[in-house]
């Protein structure tokens, strides 16, 4: 019934063993990286795929508990804690998806499988998302207007995501000249050394390539 001691074999990218505890850990992060970021992050569906397993296997083991036994009620409060955490990280891709169609499947053309943002199922989503809204464009608003003013191009219409914003952020490696363009565009840039353990309220495009290296993580 312990999480933690179940064994989850290739989990992490490297293809290592992890505990489901670990595995936990990952997508916890994963989740909140989502929730704060101003753009798509790559997708984490393999540790999606262990957690929903894990949860299957939780669950059959809480069959097998006697009826009156105080862990099944603790055990049943982690695994919708659990099915909360995967619906919520879902749901906010579901919503950036929507809302950067156009953009993600224009990037996802000169991108490589392995560094998709997109999951399978979610590039299948996002194709027929922006499908259905060139549809509907087209019958409720370009069938109405004269002919030489039809032409449609999805690239105007895109959203993109502003990666100006600003996030707070967490170091969990020490990142010396860190640079900090002048968003003034006067060539002002600046040096910054984050320390361990330290906390910043920054920018997200001067470190994003932190995040993705796993010097930093949103909070």
């Amino acid at each position: 019934m312990d999480d933690s001691e179940d064994i989850i074999e290739g989990s992490d990218e490297e293809g290592e063993t992890m505990t489901a505890a670990e595995v936990l850990q990952k997508l916890e992060e994963a989740w909140i990286t989502e929730k704060m970021s101003p753009t798509l992050e790559r997708h984490q569906s393999e540790y999606v795929e262990c957690m929903l397993d894990q949860i299957k296997q939780m669950t059959e083991n809480l069959k097998r508990c006697k009826k009156h036994d105080f862990r099944v009620a603790i055990h049943k409060m982690e695994i919708d804690r659990i099915r909360y955490m995967i619906s919520s990280y879902l749901r906010i891709r579901i919503e950036k998806i929507e809302k950067f169609a156009h953009y993600l499947l224009e990037k996802e053309k000169t991108t490589d499988e392995e560094s998709s943002l997109l999951s399978a199922s979610e590039l299948q989503y996002a194709k027929e998302y922006a499908a259905n809204l060139e549809s509907h464009f087209q019958n409720v608003v370009l069938q109405h207007v004269p002919e030489n003013l039809r032409n449609f191009d999805p690239g105007k219409m895109a959203v993109k995501p502003n990666l100006d914003s600003f996030v707070f952020l967490k170091v969990k490696e020490e990142c010396p000249a860190v640079v900090i363009e002048d968003d003034s565009g006067e060539g002002r840039d600046e040096e910054i050394d984050l320390e361990k353990d330290s906390q910043h309220l920054v920018r997200y495009k001067p470190v994003c390539h932190l995040l993705h290296s796993g010097a930093i993580k949103l909070i």
